[in-house]
């Protein structure tokens, strides 16, 4: 790949044991998700909640383990991916870019720092994003990238907010909700479930994230016993 489609980025989340072994266990249950499970949303019922994260960390790993893999940023509203890892690179083309027309698909995709591991980033704002992720250029976009990576993860905002993530997911094998603990109501969750499954898209399962493993007794339990808690989450 040309030097001007390397991009550098540096990883913002201080290293955290318990957070990297429930990643690997999270890493770990997808691939007994089923088969044709390849591109796999991430989303949450509110902002904040940790799934871009979330949804990173799982690339990554995914790609420590030889696997190809690209992240996708489909945030093409205000996407915070490009000044949280510290992208110094210029004038870099991304999604809404090619879904306005303005490139082609072959200018899209960044090699990454991290192993085996590329990145469509989103480019710049755009006044009508559920419209152009709901455009064929998209679907034809998942298509071709299907042949070149072994997994895709797409980072998309979430449901509650703004509609995307669920036109987002016709394009999709499965979804992976991100939940904050103690922060989305029952009512809100089963709202977002119900929602996704609307779309015909396979929810492959939940994320409870930034658990407090001090004060939560059940999953500092759980956690000694089995040597994670419940699979995912996060410790911070």
């Amino acid at each position: 790949m040309a030097s001007d489609r390397k991009v550098v980025m540096i990883d913002p989340k201080k290293a955290d044991s318990l957070y990297e072994e429930a990643i690997k266990t999270l890493r770990t249950n997808l691939q007994f998700a089923g088969r044709g499970i390849q591109v796999i949303l991430a989303t949450s019922c509110y902002p904040n909640e940790g799934k871009s994260d979330i949804a990173f960390q799982l690339a990554r790993e995914i790609g420590n383990m030889g696997k190809r893999v690209l992240f996708l940023d489909a945030d093409i509203r205000k996407s915070m991916l490009v000044s949280r890892y510290q992208v110094k690179q210029k004038g870099i083309t991304g999604l809404s870019h090619y879904l306005c027309g303005q490139a082609d698909p072959e200018y899209l995709c960044y090699e990454s720092n991290f192993p085996n591991l590329d990145i469509i980033f989103a480019g710049r704002s755009v006044p009508n994003p559920s419209e152009l992720l709901e455009d064929e250029a998209m679907g034809n976009l998942i298509q071709s990238l299907r042949s070149r990576y072994d997994f895709i993860i797409l980072d998309a905002p979430p449901v509650l907010s703004v509609s995307d993530a669920l036109i987002a997911a016709k394009w999709c094998d499965g979804v992976i909700l991100v939940v904050e603990s103690k922060k989305v109501s029952y009512k809100a969750l089963q709202r977002v479930k119900k929602q996704i499954e609307q779309t015909g898209c396979k929810i492959l399962g939940a994320v409870l994230n930034k658990v407090d493993m001090q004060q939560d007794t059940y999953y500092s339990k759980y956690y000694g016993h089995y040597g994670y808690y419940n699979g995912y989450g996060n410790t911070k």
